[in-house]
C-alpha cells in the first residue's frame, strides 16, 4: 500500500505536469475506478470536461486536484493505482482505467490500476478541502501540524503506540513500513502503551517519523514490486535504506542483534529484541 512518501512523490510530479492545464476529455474505462463517484460516469465526465486544474494537493494518502469550478478531483491509489503522465501516442496500458486529455494536446494523465482498489471521484465544492477527506488528520510534514496537540492526544489514548501512529484521524500518512522504521529509530516496541509514554518520548518518536518520511520522499518512496511508480513510471529506492521493515533474521544495524518479525493486525511488525524490548504486559 502506498504511504505518504509515495503519494507525495506522485503529487510533486503531477503538480509540475497538470497545474494550469484544461481538461479536454475524460474517458472512463472501468466503472470500479469511479465507484466512489456515486452519480456515475456521465456526471463525472460532465463535471470535469472544460475545467482547469489549479493545483495538486494531498491530505495523508489522498490526493486532490482543485479545479477552477470550485470542485476537486479526489484520488486514492489503493494497493496498485498509478497516476501516469504519458505522451498522447503512447500505447494504452493493460490496466488503464481513466484517461484525461488536455486542450494543449500535450501529455495525457492516465489512471492505471491492476487491482482496482484505488479510484477517482469528484467532490463538488471541495477545492479548498473535500468533505470526504476532512476527517483525516494533518500529516507531520504539514506546516500546520500541531505537535503539542498530537502529543497530548496520543498520551490521552490507552492503546499500543503502533496502532496509534497508524490511526489516520490522529496523524495521517504513516503506514506499516514507516511506522516500523520510526519505532526502530526511537527504540520503542510497537506494543508500548501510549498513556505510559512520557512527553519527551512521544516528541522523540514524532521527530523520527518526520525524519523517516522526509528521507523517503527524497528517495522517491519505497518500491517492492512494479506496482508502485512515480508519474514517469520510475520506482523509488528507499527500500535500500530500511533498518527494520522486512529485515527478519538479519542483524540490527545498531547493535547487531538478529531482527524479529511479529504478527500485527493481520500484517507483520519488525523490530530489534535488544533495542526495542517488548513491554512486560502486551495489550491484545
Amino acid at each position: 500500500m502506498p504511504e505518504l512518501p509515495e503519494v507525495e512523490t506522485v503529487r510533486l510530479g503531477l503538480a509540475k505536469w497538470v497545474t494550469g492545464r484544461t481538461i479536454k476529455s475524460v474517458e472512463v474505462h472501468h466503472p470500479r475506478a469511479i465507484r466512489r463517484h456515486l452519480t456515475g460516469d456521465a456526471h463525472f465526465i460532465a463535471l470535469l470536461t472544460g475545467r482547469t486544474i489549479t493545483d495538486v494537493s494531498r491530505r495523508g494518502k489522498y490526493l486532490w486536484f482543485p479545479l477552477d469550478s470550485g470542485d476537486a478531483i479526489i484520488g486514492h491509489l489503493g494497493m496498485s493505482g498509478q497516476l501516469l503522465m504519458q505522451p498522447a501516442d503512447a500505447e494504452d496500458e493493460k490496466h488503464l482505467r481513466i484517461r484525461f486529455t488536455f486542450t494543449d494536446d500535450g501529455p495525457q494523465l492516465r489512471f492505471v490500476d491492476q487491482r482496482t482498489f484505488g479510484g477517482l471521484s469528484v467532490s463538488e465544492g471541495g477545492a479548498e478541502l473535500p468533505d470526504e477527506i476532512a476527517h483525516i488528520a494533518r500529516d507531520p510534514m504539514d506546516p500546520l501540524f500541531d505537535d503539542e496537540l498530537f502529543v497530548a492526544r496520543l498520551r490521552a489514548k490507552h492503546t499500543e503506540i503502533k496502532r496509534a501512529i497508524l490511526d489516520q484521524t490522529l496523524i495521517s500518512g504513516v503506514g506499516n513500513i514507516y511506522a516500523d522504521e520510526a519505532l526502530w529509530r526511537a527504540q520503542l516496541h510497537g506494543a508500548r502503551l501510549t498513556d505510559q509514554l512520557t512527553r519527551p518520548a512521544v516528541r522523540r518518536l514524532l521527530a523520527h517519523i518526520r525524519d523517516v518520511l522526509a528521507e523517503a520522499i527524497v528517495a522517491g518512496g519505497t518500491s517492492f514490486d512494479e506496482l508502485y511508480v512515480n508519474v514517469n513510471g520510475e520506482s523509488g529506492y528507499f527500500d535500500r535504506s530500511l533498518n527494520a521493515y522486512g529485515r527478519e533474521g538479519e542483524p540490527c544495524h545498531r547493535c547487531g542483534t538478529i531482527m524479529r518479525r511479529e504478527q500485527f493486525m493481520n500484517r507483520s511488525s519488525f523490530s530489534c529484541p535488544r533495542c526495542q524490548p517488548r513491554p512486560r504486559t502486551i495489550r491484545h
